[in-house]
Formats: structure tokens, sequence, C-alpha cells
């Protein structure tokens, strides 16, 4: 824990502008494969009013980080990519959409943070994360909170990306106490907290995933499992109040057969054509479909905490690579064969 004359330095530091102005992060100038990512001395950032640093010890790399990277973005988006992404270079060149840490400096307003707080944050479209130190909103827009003393950073970066991402869609899909759902892509990073989440919720939960990952989806909380290998999931005759897409190989024309009535497709993964049919498909058929970035908040990342604090949740960590390892985290990461999450070393506890 920080002490309070600790607390007072860093104060007097952030104030006075003191400390080093640059730091270490993983960079990549141009898109390409995982060998375009390289470990730099950049500018160190500053929180501004309503901000948190944060020292960062763990971020993951995500399939967000693949296609950010690789500019590998899901069918039809070609055309927007380039404002999403940048055109002749990377928008965002540091990428991790998920940190955690402790708290460095509070900007000017931030009164539910102090220096040398434990915390986890989702830093979303801006990225940062590879890097030691990170910037994150501390007010209703942001997406932080802090870390119980039982769990360390890198199991609670674990449970951010997956986490943050399922919880909306469970919500729109109006998951609960009975609801009979499928989870496409099971075993990934979203897929690992959806099934819990929803037994959690009180769902009775199918997991579609490889024969190899069974056994993992299943001690999640999973009732039954799917081997995508040799059985098709729209073909089994079963139907569910929700279908999770976490892949992006069952999008509503396939997977609408077997939504019950008034039950609901969450398009985690879809192309830019299932995003812009996404009304026209609910209002024909009364299927809900819930789709886009439905965004993360304080209150959910609290969630994800307490949760796991307690025991309901845990955090699934494929891998752990330290910041020097980055290439290769990216390169395991473009597999596509990872389960759950792949957590990024950027200093220890």
């Amino acid at each position: 824990m920080t002490t309070p004359q600790t607390h007072g330095q860093h104060s007097r530091d952030a104030a006075e502008g003191a400390g080093p102005t640059v730091m270490r992060a993983a960079v990549n100038r141009s898109f390409g494969g995982p060998e375009v990512v390289a470990v730099e001395q950049v500018a160190r950032p500053q929180a501004g009013p309503g901000e948190l640093l944060i020292q960062v010890h763990a971020s993951d790399v995500s399939v967000a980080d693949h296609r950010m990277r690789a500019r590998d973005l899901p069918p039809g988006f070609a055309l927007v990519g380039p404002f999403l992404l940048g055109f002749g270079a990377p928008r965002r060149p540091v990428l991790g959409m998920e940190v955690a840490g402790v708290v460095e400096a509070v900007g000017s307003g931030v009164t539910t943070f102090r220096p040398g707080d434990r915390v986890a944050a989702a830093t979303g479209a801006h990225f940062g994360g590879h890097a030691e130190y990170a910037v994150v909103r501390a007010d209703a827009r942001g997406a932080v909170a802090h870390v119980p003393d039982g769990l360390t950073f890198e199991d609670a970066v674990a449970l951010v990306f997956g986490g943050h991402t399922a919880l909306p869609f469970l919500r729109g899909g109006r998951v609960g106490a009975g609801s009979e759902i499928l989870v496409n892509g099971a075993s990934g990073a979203v897929g690992v907290m959806a099934v819990q989440l929803a037994k959690h919720l009180g769902a009775r939960v199918t997991g579609v995933c490889s024969a190899r990952n069974a056994e993992l989806v299943l001690g999640l909380g999973a009732d039954a499992v799917v081997d995508y290998e040799t059985e098709d999931f729209t073909q089994r005759g079963e139907t569910y109040d929700a279908v999770v897409e976490c892949v992006g190989n069952a999008p509503f024309r396939r997977a609408r057969r077997v939504i019950r009535p008034g039950g609901a497709m969450l398009a985690v993964v879809g192309s830019f054509g299932d995003l812009l049919a996404a009304r026209w498909n609910q209002a024909r058929t009364g299927i809900r479909v819930v789709t886009g970035d439905l965004g993360a908040t304080s209150d959910d990342v609290a969630l994800l905490m307490r949760l796991a604090s307690e025991g309901t949740i845990r955090p699934v960590v494929d891998r752990t690579y330290d910041l020097d390892e980055i290439v290769e985290a990216h390169r395991y990461v473009d597999t596509g064969r990872k389960r759950g999450a792949v957590v990024l070393r950027v200093r220890g506890e």
C-alpha cells in the first residue's frame, strides 16, 4: 500500500511536472505483420483535467490490436477503414485497449482516485496501453475502477477486454435467470467472459468451441458444448433465447434459425453489411439485433473486479509476454488460436 507521505510526493510531482518526460512503448508506425511493432522511447503523456495518469503494470494483446496493426477489418469495412485506422500510417501507433497498474497522477477535478491507487481501465479507441504510462478518463465517460488487493494486475487486465465487451451485449439481449443462450467462440477473450457472466445472470449456456477447449469452457460453467469441427450448431435442432456471436462466421442470416421468437442476436463481431442491416433484420423478424460498439463504463469494470474478487468469475490467461516480447505476442494472437487473454507484462507487481 502507498503511504500518505508517498501520496503527497506523487501530488507534488504531478503539480511540479517532475519525473521523466519519456517512456518505453510498443509502437507500430506502419501497417503489416507483427514485425512492424518495436519498443521505442516516446513522450510520456500527462494527466489533463478529469484524467488519470496510470503507471502501467499489465496490458493485453487482443484481436482488436491485431486488426489495427494489420489493417484487417471485417468484410465491408474497407472503405471506412482508412478513416478509422489512418491513411498512410496508423492513427494510433501505440496499441493496447486495456491497462492495469497504479495511479501516478490525477488531473484537476478528479476526486474518486488518488496517486497510489491500484486500478484497471479500458482505454477504448484511444488505445495507448502497450506503454509504461497511459492516460484514461476518470469521469462518467471513462471506464476505470479500483483493483481489489487480492487480484494481480495481470489477472485484472485479463478480465477487462472480454468482460466489458460481453456485459453490454448480455444486457442488450436481456439475458437473465432462465435464459438459454449459445456463445459462438466460447473459448476466446469475449467468449470466456460471456459464458461466466451469463451463468452469473442465471442463464443456461451452450458454448461452441473446438474439442481441445471443451474442458475449459465446461469448467467456466457452460452446461453443454458443441465442437464446431464436427457439428454445425445451426443444424442440431436446438433453439435459444440469444446467440452471442464472437467469431464472425455466424451472421444473422445463419444464426436466426436457432433463435426463438422474441429472442436476440448479439453480434459482437460482424460485417459492415450486418451492421447496416441490423434494424431491418430486427423489424422484419422480431428478433432483437444488438451490434456495434456499446462502450464500457466504470461501473462495468468495477463489477468485473468485484465478481472476480468474490470468485464468481475468473480470468483466463493463455500466455503472458514481457513488453520486449511484443512481436512474439502479436505472432501468437495472429494464429487465432488463443484461449482467453494474452497478457502483456509491462513491469512487475
